[in-house]
């Protein structure tokens, strides 16, 4: 059978999915594995020739024919191919040990390398449903939080970050430390709840801005990203807005504020709720993105509060391409099959009519 017989008997084969990475490209889809193992060729050939060679040959000799040239006769011109197949068979079990695959697909990813703190307010005041009537202002942050934290971590936008969640009251506390699991992270939001205690309550958006800067500050990314929302102003003193905006600039942390919430709710002589027409004091959640170089929105309802992720979500992009190949099938079969043809071949060359001649 001849080689081209041969490659094509193994073409008619399906190629054997690998788990090989494509590492040395050849030319077009063909690449090698391992291609270090080629090093191994030119030891081989310098053996084989050294076993090869006159000097080895020349004990054999006996000087019983007259001096003086004699004809060639066929048989010794080709007396060469034994040697040429054997140095071919070594070469292609040198290639096969170098793992040949074939790379079908070339895939670009892009992600985006940003690392992003979710913090959330979970004060006594987002029991109140102004985002929309039949959920509580929490629960509507959490719904829309947590389709934004799929996308960030999903890749379902070309995004692949790492998010953390940071919740605060009077206290802050981080749920969820950095992850590209969306489930890990969306579980955690689940399980937030609003303040049960009064000596829990209140709004301080200095601590939890303060606590989300401290949880990036040995993040590696390139890009580092708070979205603090929050429902009121701040009631908490001891770390202001204005303080942990500068610890933020410092650390090179950009921060989106978000307030959200249609209404101020007040309470009449007899201890009733009701929405008043008083307007939040937006100056600390504005100083804030300012300083640091975010951006302020305010969310009167759901669908102003989905717009304003939607938003965050497009500015936040820095985009990081790499190119792999994928879906690699190993080539190296066919290989020790040629190289087992010509090996073959050579070894009856040397039992037949080239046997007297080496």
């Amino acid at each position: 059978m001849s080689p081209l017989l041969l490659l094509q008997a193994t073409e008619a084969a399906d190629a054997v999915q690998s788990v090989a990475e494509a590492r040395l490209q050849v030319f077009g889809d063909y690449f090698l594995a391992n291609p270090w193992f080629l090093l191994l060729a030119p030891l081989g050939w310098l053996a084989l020739l050294h076993g090869r060679s006159r000097r080895s040959r020349s004990a054999g000799r006996v000087g019983v024919l007259p001096a003086g040239s004699l004809p060639r006769s066929t048989a010794q011109r080709l007396a060469f191919l034994p040697t040429l197949l054997e140095g071919a068979a070594l070469l292609l079990v040198a290639v096969a040990m170098a793992r040949p695959v074939r790379a079908n697909e070339l895939r670009t990813n892009t992600s985006e390398g940003i690392d992003i703190v979710l913090a959330v307010d979970r004060s006594g005041s987002m029991q109140h449903k102004d985002l929309d009537p039949e959920k509580t202002r929490l629960e509507v942050v959490k719904e829309v939080v947590g389709d934004f934290a799929v996308r960030r971590t999903g890749d379902r936008v070309g995004a692949a970050d790492s998010c953390a969640l940071i919740t605060f009251a009077r206290f802050p506390q981080l749920l969820c430390p950095f992850t590209l699991d969306a489930g890990a992270l969306t579980s955690f939001l689940d399980s937030v709840e609003l303040v049960k205690y009064e000596a829990e309550d209140g709004t301080a958006i200095g601590r939890g801005l303060a606590k989300a800067v401290a949880t990036l500050q040995a993040s590696p990314a390139k890009s580092r990203v708070v979205v603090l929302l929050t429902d009121g102003e701040n009631n908490v003193d001891d770390i202001t807005p204005a303080a942990a905006a500068e610890l933020a600039a410092e650390k090179g942390v950009k921060v989106y504020t978000v307030l959200a919430g249609r209404f101020v709710y007040q309470q009449d002589l007899f201890g009733r709720v009701f929405p008043s027409e008083v307007e939040l004091d937006t100056k600390d959640l504005r100083l804030i993105a300012e300083t640091t170089g975010g951006k302020f929105f305010r969310a009167k309802d759901r669908k102003a509060l989905e717009d304003t992720y939607a938003e965050i979500e497009r500015l936040e992009r820095t985009p990081r391409t790499e190119e792999r190949r994928v879906d690699t099938f190993d080539l190296y079969p066919r290989v020790l099959l040629l190289a087992l043809f010509c090996y073959g071949t050579a070894w009856l060359c040397q039992a037949t009519w080239a046997r007297r001649l080496l």
